[in-house]
């Protein structure tokens, strides 16, 4: 049966519009090393689509290259798994835009994962006590 899906705003979103940007696929690749120096995390976007399947979006700017990005939303998953207690997630998909700004480059993540509280089946999968410490240690937030 098909229920609505529920939108959770975890932080403040990107203001303005990204219309004209053409998302390209990012692969899941290693966390970036550390935050970039003057990163500027804008937020995250939550939505769950079913019980276990979470689609994020997360917008940085002063981010390097996409790998920042996609490291922002693993961390953000990370976090939303520990909230809903469970303590792992595995990777869907995850697609990235770059927008040029007058203030600079924002960089936008789109991300999908499942979160189960049992290791799930697959090779891109995240221990979500482990992932966050790492991203706290790295200074990119989880939410």
């Amino acid at each position: 049966m098909w229920r609505a899906p529920i939108i959770f705003t975890l932080a403040t979103t990107l203001s303005g519009s990204m219309a004209g940007c053409s998302p390209t696929a990012a692969p899941m690749g290693a966390a970036a090393m550390g935050a970039p120096e003057n990163a500027v995390y804008r937020g995250v976007q939550t939505q769950l689509l079913e019980n276990d399947l979470v689609h994020f979006v997360v917008t940085m700017e002063n981010a390097r290259d996409a790998s920042d990005a996609i490291a922002y939303a693993r961390c953000a998953a990370a976090q939303y798994a520990l909230i809903r207690d469970m303590g792992f997630a595995r990777h869907v998909r995850t697609t990235t835009q770059r927008t040029e700004t007058n203030e600079g480059t924002l960089w936008q993540a789109d991300a999908v994962y499942t979160v189960s509280p049992a290791l799930p089946r697959g090779s891109r999968t995240i221990d979500a006590e482990v992932t966050v410490a790492d991203c706290t240690e790295q200074g990119i937030p989880t939410v």
